[in-house]
C-alpha cells in the first residue's frame, strides 16, 4: 500500500502532529479549568467577604434600632424584642424563599461558568 518511503515520512508526520495536537488539547483543558477555578473561588471569597460586612452591619443597625425605638415602644427590652421578631422574620423569608435567592441563582452561575464556551 506505501510503496515509497514519502507516503511513511507523511503518515509518521501526521502521527506526531496529532500527537501534538492532543497534548495541546490536554494542556488548553487544564488552563480552561484553572481560570474557572479561579473565577469560582474569587467569587466565593467576594460573597463571604459580603455577608461578613453585611452581617457587621445589621448587627450594628440593629442596636441602632434599639435605641432609637425605645421612646416608641417604651422599653429597652421591647425594643430588643421588636429588632430580634423582625430579623427571625426576614430570616424565616429567607429561608422559605431559599430556592429562588440562593439555589436558583448559583446553579445558574456555574452552568455559565462552566457549561458554556467562553471562547468561541
Amino acid at each position: 500500500m506505501f510503496a515509497n518511503d514519502k507516503s511513511i515520512d507523511n503518515l509518521e508526520a501526521l502521527f506526531k502532529e496529532i500527537k501534538k495536537h492532543i497534548e495541546l488539547q490536554g494542556q488548553y483543558i487544564k488552563l480552561d479549568l484553572v481560570e474557572k477555578l479561579t473565577i469560582l473561588l474569587s467569587t466565593l471569597i467576594l460573597i463571604l467577604a459580603l455577608i461578613i460586612l453585611g452581617a457587621m452591619a445589621l448587627y450594628y443597625f440593629s442596636f441602632m434600632l434599639v435605641y432609637a425605638l425605645v421612646p416608641v415602644v417604651g422599653s429597652i427590652i421591647a425594643s430588643y424584642a421588636v429588632i430580634g421578631a423582625v430579623i427571625l422574620i426576614a430570616a424565616i423569608g429567607i429561608y422559605l424563599m431559599r430556592r429562588k435567592l440562593i439555589f436558583q441563582p448559583m446553579v445558574n452561575f456555574l452552568a455559565r461558568l462552566f457549561l458554556e464556551d467562553s471562547h468561541k
